[in-house]
């Protein structure tokens, strides 16, 4: 009696973040919360209960903003988590996927949203073309200027606009699947909201009482 064969597990998903965005956020975290260890320590009267609220409305945030976001690019979907949103995208009902001064990604059904994950970098773009610029002036053909084709794959070199091509090329790829259909699938993050709006309140609740 032969065993069965096992199943081979499937294709890890593509994840999109951006480390700057989230060492910027590690830094906010951290600089937040020396100021409110020594208002608690320091502080006086309602000090400390300031702190805490201002603590409690900037947490969210700082990580909605920033450690937050991320792309996850996988066989049958797209999984992009925002600052306020979660949307689950089939590759079916994707469209297209654009970066102009932003990443976005839009739907048959004319819905568009941003990717703040593949955040767009102009100096990137500004840096890949003039590498493509020496490139063509370098060139055994004599060409002395950069012409429009050069220029769009300049655009293309750049990480942001590169990261942005491969999702493309997966949607265009996936999208006519069976297993890829489906409607678009959007879910507030009330794990950010909710604590932030209770802060917001308090420290408005605080300050209009003091």
């Amino acid at each position: 009696m032969t065993s069965p064969t096992p199943s081979e597990p499937p294709p890890a998903e593509r994840v999109y973040r951006s480390p700057f965005a989230i060492a910027g956020g590690v830094f906010l975290l951290v600089l937040t919360l020396v100021f409110v260890i020594d208002a608690l320590v320091r502080g006086e009267g309602r000090a400390p209960w300031l702190a805490l609220a201002a603590l409690l409305v900037a947490v969210p945030l700082i990580v909605a903003f920033t450690v937050r976001p991320a792309v996850y690019a996988g066989e049958d979907r797209l999984r992009i988590r925002n600052p306020f949103r979660s949307i689950l995208l089939p590759w079916g009902s994707v469209a297209d996927i654009r970066a102009g001064y932003s990443s976005e990604v839009f739907t048959e059904g004319g819905a568009k949203y941003q990717l703040w994950a593949v955040p767009v970098s102009l100096r990137q773009r500004k840096r890949a073309a003039r590498r493509a610029a020496r490139a063509a002036h370098d060139d055994p053909h004599g060409r002395t200027s950069v012409t429009a084709d050069v220029r769009d794959s300049a655009a293309r070199t750049a990480p942001s606009d590169q990261n942005v091509a491969d999702l493309r090329e997966m949607a265009e790829r996936r999208r006519s699947d069976a297993a890829t259909q489906g409607e678009p699938q959007v879910r507030w993050a009330y794990e950010i909201i909710a604590p932030a709006v209770v802060g917001l309140i308090l420290l408005v609740v605080l300050v209009a009482t003091g």
